[in-house]
C-alpha cells in the first residue's frame, strides 16, 4: 500500500484502463474519486471498490466542460482539502486520415483527449499546490510519439498531451508547487475504445491496419489494462519523486521499430 491515505481522481474510470487504474490505486491505499460521463458503470466501479473494503466515490464529469471540472475540484477540496493524484485518462478515438476525418470528429477528439487534459491540469494544480505536493499522470499514447495514416485526429490529440505535459511540468517546477506532471504512452491495449475504433473500419481496412500495427508488436500480443496500471502506481508514488515531464512508454516494444 504505497499510496495509503492519498486522494486520487481518475477520469474515464467507468471502463477500460480507467477502471483498472481506479481499482489498482484503491488497492494501493488511495481514496479514489472515479469520474466519468457514464454514471451507471462509473458508480458500479466505485461500488466494486467499496466492496473490497477500500474507499471510492463516483463523480459525474464531462472532461470538456470547465464548469464540471471546477465543481469536481471544489467538491474534492471541500471533502478532503487535498488532491494527491490526478490521472487524466478519459479519451475517445476513431479512424480517419487527414483528408477523411470530418471536422466535427476532429473537434470531438481534440476536445476530450487534449482539452480535457488541459482543464484537468488547470483546475487541479492549485489544489495540489495548496497541499504542497501532487502527481498528475496524463495518459497519452504511442501515437503521441509516432502515428498511423488512419489516426490523424487521435495522434494530434495525444501528441498535444505529450507536449502539454512538459509545459505543465515546467510550470509546476518553476513555481515550486511540489506538483509533478508526467505522461504514460500505452501501446495497443484491449479496451472498448480500441476495439470500437478498429470495429468502425471496413473489414479490409481493419485487417490492413492490424497487420501494420498490432501485428508488429515485438512481444507478440496486445496489452491489457493491467499491463499499464503499474506505471500509474509508480508515477503516483514517491518512487518517482525525481521525475517530472517524463514519458513512460508501455507498448510491448512497438516504438523500437
Amino acid at each position: 500500500m504505497r499510496l495509503d491515505g492519498k486522494v486520487a481522481l481518475v477520469t474515464g474510470a467507468a471502463m477500460g484502463m480507467g477502471e483498472a487504474f481506479a481499482k489498482r490505486l484503491a488497492h494501493e491505499g488511495c481514496i479514489v474519486i472515479a469520474a466519468d460521463v457514464a454514471a451507471a458503470p462509473g458508480e458500479a466501479v466505485a461500488e466494486q471498490i467499496r466492496k473490497t473494503g477500500r474507499k471510492a466515490e463516483f463523480r459525474h464529469l464531462n472532461v470538456t466542460d470547465i464548469s464540471g471540472w471546477s465543481d469536481t475540484i471544489a467538491y474534492v477540496r471541500s471533502r478532503f482539502d487535498r488532491l494527491d493524484v490526478l490521472v487524466n485518462n478519459a479519451g475517445v478515438a476513431s479512424a480517419g486520415s487527414v483528408t477523411d476525418c470530418p471536422l466535427d470528429e476532429w473537434n470531438r477528439i481534440i476536445a476530450v483527449n487534449l482539452t480535457g487534459v488541459f482543464l484537468g491540469c488547470k483546475t487541479s494544480i492549485p489544489l495540489m499546490a495548496h497541499g504542497g505536493s501532487g502527481s498528475i499522470i496524463n495518459i497519452s499514447s504511442i501515437w503521441g510519439n509516432a502515428s498511423d495514416q488512419l489516426a490523424a485526429a487521435y495522434s494530434a490529440s495525444k501528441g498535444g498531451v505529450r507536449s502539454l505535459t512538459k509545459s505543465a511540468a515546467l510550470h509546476c517546477a518553476a513555481t515550486n508547487s511540489g506538483v509533478r506532471v508526467n505522461s504514460i504512452h500505452p501501446g495497443f491495449v484491449a479496451t472498448p475504445m480500441v476495439e470500437g475504433g478498429v470495429g468502425s473500419m471496413p473489414e479490409d481496412v481493419a485487417a490492413a491496419y492490424e497487420a501494420r500495427t498490432v501485428g508488429r508488436v515485438p512481444m507478440g500480443r496486445i496489452g491489457t489494462p493491467q499491463d499499464i496500471e503499474g506505471a500509474v502506481v509508480f508515477l503516483a508514488s514517491d518512487d518517482s519523486a525525481f521525475m517530472t515531464g517524463s514519458e513512460l512508454v508501455v507498448d510491448g516494444g512497438m516504438l523500437c521499430h
